[in-house]
């Protein structure tokens, strides 16, 4: 193919997804173009996802940090208080820095940016809309990795003031009194810890019995714990079934075994979860299969119904995770090169981002019974670790579950301050089959946290050298 509006291929979306599939198309010697509406690339997860509230979380773990704990560190500080502007000044700078990082690395890297909404049109074409004007553009190829967005409660719709989502949730221009949360998953547990650690009463309600239900219950047990100790309420088996909204504050009318109660805020920040952004593509114009919930159907090449345009991240099944999102991206591109492109979508980690942080990757014990896999277990709590105690991080455990019969490691749980980091080392064993035997075996530098996931390895065995 040849022209100015030509290319073999255009990838629609500069999320984490997009813009690495992206990167890859062109190292693989295609010539390429990313189509993104925003100015600044990096989808949601950098500009107001993944990237801002780790910055909102990392400042305020530092504040609670030091005023909960630096009198037991020997550290006198007194009239302590925030600035809220400055706060959000700095998260904005790191937000545009990676931005303009980006885009810099895009470019360098030799894909075409294009700025506008595409609509696409089949037989290898789309348009895109920049405001002024429409210009049409030709592929081979045309990936969509369009993202997801907030998934709005149909009685409760977002006004972006009172009832706000997690794009809103990280600008507050204020500490509100009182927020409630609806949602006891990663962006209500992490944005729920910034406005409490700056003061707010924060309310988690559930419909499920226990958060973070990936885990397995005493897991998520000893997670809630932690937060309630640190200031969060929950609500668990609980149903927001309405809302009013007057004069600037929230009345829920929420349900549980009880009754019938209900709760006043000054923000309701609804987090039950995100849906695949694929509206307003053209999809329906060209035939481009899609399921209940609006995730466009692939096969394992990423290929759509139609020949020439595929899907990746949060557009199709799968976990809605930025990592994924690049997997996808990686494997989508060698794919259309005619390499092997693959993603082990059973050991993608997941990670809430609070302190201490939660990490989990693979089967947890219960999801391992439900398919009938025998078991054995192994647990380690941080209160037992030395480099914990040394550093004041003592809340918290590692799990590991493995194959009874082989001792393939089947699923590893981590609560721990660095989880986050932690939780690689787990993947990577994991990734080449590897049992307890071997991550016992591996050697872990003392005194680390890491040493955690040793010992519980250990433990799975009985031979645990460090807890009771």
């Amino acid at each position: 193919m040849t022209g100015k509006n030509t290319y073999d291929v255009i990838v629609v979306g500069a999320g984490p997804g997009g813009y690495v599939c992206a990167i890859r198309c062109a190292q693989l010697g295609f010539k390429t173009a990313l189509v993104e509406k925003n100015p600044r690339l990096g989808g949601t997860c950098l500009n107001v996802g993944c990237i801002p509230s780790k910055a909102l979380l990392h400042s305020t773990e530092i504040f609670h940090e030091i005023k909960s704990h630096s009198g037991a560190h020997g550290i006198v500080c007194k009239d302590l208080k925030h600035d809220l502007p400055a706060l959000m000044k700095r998260k904005d700078g790191v937000v545009d820095q990676l931005g303009k990082g980006v885009r810099s690395l895009v470019t360098k890297k030799g894909v075409t940016c294009l700025e506008g909404h595409a609509k696409i049109l089949g037989n290898g074409q789309l348009e895109i809309d920049s405001g002024s004007s429409k210009e049409i553009f030709s592929a081979k190829e045309i990936i969509i990795a369009t993202g997801s967005k907030p998934v709005e409660l149909p009685f409760m719709p977002f006004d972006g003031k009172v009832v706000v989502h997690s794009d809103h949730g990280i600008a507050f221009d204020k500490v509100p009194k009182k927020m409630v949360v609806v949602g006891a998953g990663a962006i209500g547990l992490e944005l729920g810890c910034v406005w409490s650690r700056l003061g707010a009463e924060v309310e988690i309600v559930e419909f499920l019995p226990e958060i973070c239900p990936q885990l397995d219950p005493e897991v998520s047990r000893s997670a809630r714990k932690i937060f309630e100790k640190q200031g969060l309420s929950f609500r668990l088996s609980t149903k927001v079934s309405s809302a009013k909204i007057v004069r600037g504050k929230a009345t829920l009318v929420v349900e549980d075994d009880q009754g019938t109660h209900e709760i006043q805020a000054d923000k309701v920040l609804v987090a039950v979860g995100r849906g695949p952004n694929s509206e307003n593509l053209g999809l329906a114009d060209t035939g481009i299969l899609q399921d209940e919930r609006g995730r466009i159907k692939v096969d394992h090449s990423f290929q759509t119904i139609l020949p020439g345009i595929r899907a990746i991240g949060d557009v199709i099944h799968g976990p809605m995770l930025a990592h994924k999102a690049e997997e996808d991206g990686v494997a989508c591109a060698e794919k259309i090169a005619g390499q092997s492109g693959h993603v082990n979508y059973d050991l993608v980690p997941g990670v809430i981002y609070v302190d201490p942080e939660i990490a989990n990757v693979g089967l947890s014990e219960k999801q391992a019974k439900e398919k009938n896999i025998k078991v054995r277990t192994g647990s380690f709590p941080m209160a037992a670790n030395g480099r914990a105690l040394a550093t004041g991080a003592t809340d918290g455990l590692v799990k590991v579950v493995a194959d009874l019969e082989t001792d393939k490691l089947l699923g590893i749980q981590i609560i721990a301050r660095g989880a986050s980091e932690l939780i690689a080392s787990a993947v990577a064993h994991m990734e080449y089959g590897g049992s307890a035997e071997d991550l016992a075996r591996t050697i872990h530098a003392h005194p680390t946290l890491s040493e955690s996931l040793k010992e519980a390895a250990l433990s799975s065995d009985g031979r645990g050298l460090h807890s009771l």
